[in-house]
């Protein structure tokens, strides 16, 4: 039988917490301010999207403790068991000199009305500990998160380069502190199930897969959270009472990544910033579109499995996954059973998921050499937003004509859906420009999309249309002579 325990336990900044009971629902940036009086962490937008309330958390990898950075208005105190938070008041003792973070920051001019800063200040934190010289990418990167409508970033990217020059990282407090800091982590983590509260306040963590599956089978009705990046809005926006919680982003064996060879196994408890290793080597097609699903904190905190499982239908993984033919495998009380993609995504709202079944992992495999491949994401504003339309699109041509062709879209349906009639209307014809502008008209078969804020009917149309454009131009080096041509 599971060892259980009745107390959270995590560190925040220097202090040890234990809490016997807290909201299933209550925030860690509401805990921070409310209860624990930290106002340094700052609530803009209460969505995940401005990156004012940005914290670090570090937690163990190995036995090496990783700290990376979340967004404190979506994450829910419940997640932080076995973790360390360390919020803006911990990078300077009160009344000492600020730290070198902080003072880029002051003397590069990249604060003006200072409701972003101290978010921005621990995003640049974060990639400070790990990149103490960072190049212009790695800084925009580390700033997709954070939105600040005064300075125009500039001053800001010049604040991040400066960095170094205001000391080491190598001196600093956390870096001091980790060996302790590690050893304190790591008492906490005794593979107990966490059990808190009753009613609709009752938290679960459990100890291990075979402990959630025992714990979902008996709690079907449980509201399974991983990161928190699409529930947390459940709460600050709906505000909806979903307990119990059953959170599952730290447990053990849901972080795995098992590559095979010609597939690779993602447990579903794997975040996107874990997987992008293993993205840029087996996958490199789809890196750009991984760079671009949320900010740091969002690919810190969000998980591949949790991405599949609440069956958006504009969720980024889906279209890409579908087309490379991956499978999703389904445990309920220890009873596993493997589907394809495509075939998980039954209805709007609707998934090939019994009452008590929960996502495992998500089998994909790897793309042969002789075939092509590209993901597009389409969306108002380059960083962190929402899709409009994704789509996949992969072929295998041999001798001019194409043998097999996979068409995937998320954004123009009610569910992640494949263009069976486009497909249809590439296979077997020459890979050419008039078999292409032949399968367009396709498109309007397969897809009916809706019109709402993010784009219209129309226009999701007219883009996936010129995204199979795109994608054979690309391919055949077409675009190239087109852009002579037009020169």
């Amino acid at each position: 039988m599971t060892a259980s325990r009745n107390a959270l336990r995590f560190i925040l900044n220097g202090e040890d917490i234990a809490l016997t009971e807290i909201s299933a629902t209550r925030t860690l940036l509401d805990y921070l301010r409310l209860d624990k009086r930290l106002k340094g962490s700052k609530e803009g937008c209460a969505e995940g999207d401005c990156g004012a309330c940005t914290v670090l958390v570090g937690r163990l990898s190995g036995d090496e403790l990783v700290y990376e950075s979340i967004n404190a208005c979506i994450a829910f105190v419940g997640s932080l068991d076995g973790a360390h938070v360390v919020t803006v008041e911990h990078l300077s003792a009160a009344n000492g000199p600020l730290h070198p973070v902080q003072q880029a920051m002051v003397d590069f001019h990249g604060s003006q009305c200072g409701f972003c800063t101290p978010g921005i200040v621990m995003s640049l934190y974060g990639l400070w500990m790990q990149q103490p010289q960072p190049n212009g990418y790695a800084i925009e990167k580390a700033l997709q998160g954070n939105l600040c409508r005064c300075t125009g970033y500039s001053p800001i990217v010049r604040a991040a380069k400066a960095i170094s020059s205001y000391g080491e990282a190598a001196n600093d407090p956390l870096v001091a502190e980790r060996e302790s800091i590690t050893a304190r982590v790591k008492a906490l983590r005794d593979g107990s199930r966490v059990d808190i509260g009753t009613g609709k306040d009752r938290v679960i963590i459990p100890a291990s897969v075979d402990d959630l599956a025992a714990v979902y089978a008996e709690h079907p009705t449980g509201t399974l959270v991983s990161g928190a990046t699409d529930v947390g809005l459940w709460v600050t926006k709906f505000m909806r009472d979903i307990g119990p919680m059953i959170f599952i982003g730290e447990v053990p064996g849901l972080d795995r990544i098992v590559d095979a060879g010609e597939t690779v196994t993602f447990g579903a408890g794997v975040t996107y910033t874990a997987a992008r290793p293993t993205i840029a080597a087996r996958y490199p097609q789809l890196l750009e579109l991984w760079d671009r699903i949320g900010g740091d904190q969002v690919r810190n905190a969000g998980t591949i499995g949790a991405n599949i499982a609440n069956g958006s239908p504009i969720g980024d993984t889906p279209p890409p996954f579908i087309a490379l033919g991956a499978t999703v495998t389904l445990n309920k009380g220890g009873v596993r059973r493997t589907v394809p993609l495509e075939n998980y995504f039954i209805a709007y709202g609707k998934q090939d998921r019994q009452p008590g079944e929960f996502v495992e992992s998500v089998t994909v495999p790897v793309l042969p050499a002789d075939e092509l491949l590209a993901c597009y994401k389409i969306s108002k504003r380059k960083d962190e937003d929402i899709s409009a339309l994704c789509g996949a699109f992969r072929v295998k041509i041999v001798a001019d004509v194409v043998e097999s062709a996979i068409v995937a879209f998320g954004g123009m349906a009610a569910t992640p859906k494949r263009a069976a009639a486009v497909e249809a209307a590439l296979v077997g014809k020459p890979w050419t420009t008039a078999t292409i502008e032949a399968a367009i008209p396709f498109f309007a078969t397969d897809y009916q999309p809706l019109t709402d804020m993010r784009a219209s009917a129309e226009y999701r149309l007219l883009a996936a249309q010129n995204l199979l454009r795109r994608f054979f131009f690309e391919t055949t080096g077409e675009g190239e002579r087109l852009k002579r041509e037009v020169a």
